[in-house]
């Protein structure tokens, strides 16, 4: 007997089956994609705060590369940049000076050109021409040539023979001048960094020559005046020559951070520079009063760095500091009671002064050499103040208190 056509309860049960597999259908899909969705909205938050933190840390690195730029004086510009810039405020100063030679014959004199380098700085409401004092120092008819080719007579405002600058007096228009910005901290010139020198040597006016800064706080002897030594000058890889003496040495943000000077004999290969700090201290008294007496002077009047050798050879176990040989009489250390040498030593084929008390800090400083010891008084007392200097005396370690005089 064959099955008949399937009755109305078997149709009901299949569509009944087949209405609750669409509904789980429907369930799963809805449930699917709520789950995906609220994935999808964790994900967007979760990539919302990580966002958020890496600008946070953009801009926390973008704040120390700004602070590292800053403390290194770090700057894009190029020589043809800085040498557009600031070549016009850069001078040319020409005089004469009258030599006198003893001769078989008697006194013979003869005038002789000089020639040498400045710039206009600003004071009060004032400019005026910065040069080193070798340059002017017994020149008469003096003249300044600017960069557009102006030249005007100039006159003498103040000198230093001590750390060798001179300031003139221009009788220019005030279109003429565009003085330049001094960097007056020493700590913002950094060992490495680059600087350039605009001057004329051998009277090849407005040239620039570009360098490194290869250490700071020098003490160089002016080879004009021998009884001269200079404190906390800029040795620089950039090498000067006759004529580029009063230039400036500008950083890569333009500043003036020394005066140029080639006032130092055998220094081929080598740049040296006032530093634009002991400057900016004495323009207020060399534009006022004409000169600068506040230099310290601390009454050593020779001395030599400690080494190892040497340590070993007085006894002492300190290899750093400076050796007092011999003290200025009547000067402020003779006064304070420093004491120098007492007998000669020969070491490594060179001879001593030795006994003498050894000078290791100053105000609590550590000083290595004399080098440090004159750049810490230059940039951080003037004649009158009293400094404390750490000492080893026979061995031990003794504090003195030093009136400093003048220079």
């Amino acid at each position: 007997m064959e099955p008949g056509p399937p009755g109305r309860g078997r149709v009901l049960t299949i569509l009944l089956v087949l209405t609750v597999l669409a509904c789980a259908t429907v369930a799963t899909f809805y449930i699917g994609a709520t789950t995906t969705a609220n994935s999808n909205l964790s994900k967007v938050s979760s990539l919302g705060v990580e966002v958020t933190n890496l600008e946070q840390a953009s801009s926390g690195l973008q704040s120390q590369l700004a602070a590292l730029t800053s403390a290194s004086n770090v700057s894009a510009a190029s020589p043809s940049a800085i040498y557009a810039a600031y070549a016009g405020s850069v001078v040319t100063i020409q005089g004469y000076e009258v030599l006198t030679q003893n001769t078989f014959f008697g006194q013979v004199s003869s005038i002789e050109s000089v020639q040498g380098s400045g710039f206009v700085v600003q004071y009060g409401n004032s400019s005026f021409v910065v040069t080193n004092n070798h340059v002017i120092d017994g020149v008469t008819n003096i003249t300044v040539t600017f960069s557009d080719g102006n030249s005007y007579p100039a006159s003498v405002r103040g000198t230093d023979q001590y750390r060798d600058l001179g300031v003139l007096t221009v009788s220019a228009p005030p279109s003429e001048f565009h003085p330049l910005r001094l960097l007056a901290t020493p700590s913002g010139v950094t060992v490495g960094e680059t600087v350039y020198a605009i001057g004329s040597p051998f009277g090849l006016s407005g040239s620039i020559t570009a360098g490194i800064v290869s250490q700071t706080g020098r003490t160089i002897a002016e080879s004009t005046n021998n009884q001269v030594t200079i404190p906390d000058v800029i040795q620089f890889s950039a090498a000067i020559n006759p004529g580029n003496s009063g230039g400036p040495l500008l950083d890569s943000s333009g500043e003036v951070v020394g005066i140029t000077t080639a006032a130092v004999s055998s220094s081929q290969g080598l740049g040296f520079a006032i530093a634009a700090g002991t400057l900016a201290r004495e323009l207020p008294s060399l534009v006022t009063a004409g000169t600068y007496n506040l230099h310290p002077d601390l009454g050593v009047e020779s001395s030599a760095d400690m080494t190892y050798q040497l340590a070993g050879t007085v006894g002492s176990n300190v290899t750093y500091g400076i050796l007092v040989e011999q003290v200025t009489s009547g000067g402020a250390a003779d006064r304070a009671g420093i004491r120098g040498g007492t007998r000669t030593v020969e070491v490594e084929g060179q001879s001593y002064l030795v006994g003498g008390d050894i000078i290791v800090s100053v105000n609590g400083v550590k000083v290595v050499n004399m080098d440090a010891l004159a750049s810490y008084l230059e940039e951080n007392s003037v004649a009158g103040e009293t400094v404390q200097l750490g000492i080893i005396r026979a061995g031990a370690p003794v504090t003195v208190n030093v009136a400093l005089a003048g220079q």
